[in-house]
This record gives structure tokens, sequence and C-alpha cells, in this order.
């Protein structure tokens, strides 16, 4: 067996459909891209159209297969809309990777209920009606790969994890929940935890440069993260080599969340 087959037997996507929500920006256009280069047809969902379709002709463009479908997360029609939508580009997925979410932190005694509800809807709900739609065939065909993106405020309270920060908590208990149901029918689902990350869902950090360095040096690699720092960990989770892995929180910033 030569080197490059082996490492097909592992990480090779081929063959594969994936479905990645917020995946015309940010992390979860790393993945959708890391997928699709992988192998993968990729089906991806988000709300704005040009910066979508942009995404997928530079994926055609490198001679992968991708599709998009514009949608609105916040509502529970929109994503059963979304989900069926995105199962007639390729067939049924065998990836989902929920990276989509908003990023709405006012100070707890601000804090209102309609921040609170579309928090929820687009962070958590949208993920557990997704899984719903997805991963109970998944199960039936007896493979499939759930990834869910987090945040350190899933773990610990810092600039006003608010909503947000509970949103993610219970996202990564969705996983654990999920892993429990799917893992003995050849589902795996975990989350990846980013550090701080540069990406239009943290503008308003990233506008701040002194906090920008303040957080670079709370890791042990001494830089913020970036989109494509998620790449390899998407993949391994993606694919066969990670069929053990499962119900597990893997923290993808650069040591920030032990130093």
């Amino acid at each position: 067996m030569t080197s490059q087959s082996y490492l097909a037997q592992l990480f090779s996507l081929d063959g594969q459909v994936a479905v990645v929500t917020g995946g015309s920006s940010g992390i979860g256009r790393a993945i959708a891209g890391a997928l699709a280069r992988a192998g993968a047809s990729v089906v991806l969902v988000a709300r704005r159209e040009s910066e979508l379709a942009a995404t997928v002709d530079e994926l055609t463009a490198d001679g992968c297969r991708a599709a998009w479908v514009s949608a609105d997360l916040s509502t529970r029609d929109g994503v059963r809309a979304a989900a069926e939508q995105a199962a007639e580009a390729f067939g049924e997925p065998d990836i989902l990777v929920n990276s989509a979410g908003i990023n709405l932190r006012p100070p707890m005694g601000e804090l209102d209920e309609d921040v609170w509800d579309a928090t929820m809807a687009v962070n958590l709900e949208a993920p557990y009606l997704l899984g719903r739609r997805f991963g109970p065939g998944m199960a039936e065909r007896g493979f499939g790969r759930i990834i869910h993106i987090t945040s350190q405020q899933a773990h610990r309270a810092f600039v006003q994890s608010g909503a947000y920060g509970v949103s993610k908590g219970a996202l990564e208990s969705l996983a654990r929940s999920q892993a429990e149901a799917w893992s003995p029918h050849g589902v795996t689902c975990n989350t990846l935890v980013p550090g701080f990350v540069m990406t239009p869902l943290n503008a308003r950090l990233s506008s701040d440069p002194e906090r920008v360095a303040a957080l670079a040096a709370r890791t042990m690699a001494g830089r913020n993260g970036v989109p494509e720092d998620f790449a390899g960990a998407a993949v391994f989770l993606a694919g066969r080599a990670s069929g053990y892995v499962t119900g597990q929180a893997i923290f993808v910033d650069g040591g920030f969340s032990v130093h």
C-alpha cells in the first residue's frame, strides 16, 4: 500500500456529501473549502446570496462539486426549507457542519427576550432541527458525521458571554446527546471550539487593536486564530479516521483555553 492510498483511506471524503451552514464566510467558509477539496460534494447554507455564489464559484473553479442555498435559519420553517433544498443538490448528506451563528452580546442587565430568542434560534435550535432531519438517515445508512462550531464561551464567561455563551454551552450538550443516540449506528457527533478568530462574527472585538493583542497574548501560539486553522480538524472529524471520536469538544485555539 502506498502512502497516498493509506492517507486516502483515512482522510479522503470522495463520494461523501456535506452540508455546511454559515459556509460563505469565516470558519464555515474555510471548512466548506477543506471538505470540498478533500473530495466531498458540499452544499453551503447561509443568508447572503452574493457571498454564497462567490464561494461556490471559487470551489468549482478548483474542480470541486459545490452548490448553495440561501436561507433564513432564524425560523423553524426557514431551517426546514433549507434542509430540503440542501438535500436536493447532491442527495442526503453524510456530513453536517453547523457553523452559522449570531453574536449578540449586550450586557446581561440589558439582555432582552428578543436577543435571547434570536440567539437560541440560530445558534441552538437550527443545529437541533438539522440534526433531527439528517441524523436518523445517517444512522440508518450506518455512517455520518455531525460537527458543531462552538466557542470558548461554552466553557468560561468573559467579554460579556450573555446568551451567546449559553447557546454554545447548550450546543456542546446537544452534540453529546446526539452522540449517545447515533454513535452506535456509525454517526459521530463532535464540536470544534475556537479561540478568538478574526472573522466577521467577531467584528466588534476585531476593531479594537489593544483587545486583539491582549487575546493573542493569552494563547500559547502567540497569535489569534484564522479560519484556515480549522481545515485539518474538520477533515479529520468528517472522515473515517475519526470513527472512534465522538461526543468530544476539540479545542482549536492555539492553547488559549489552557494558558
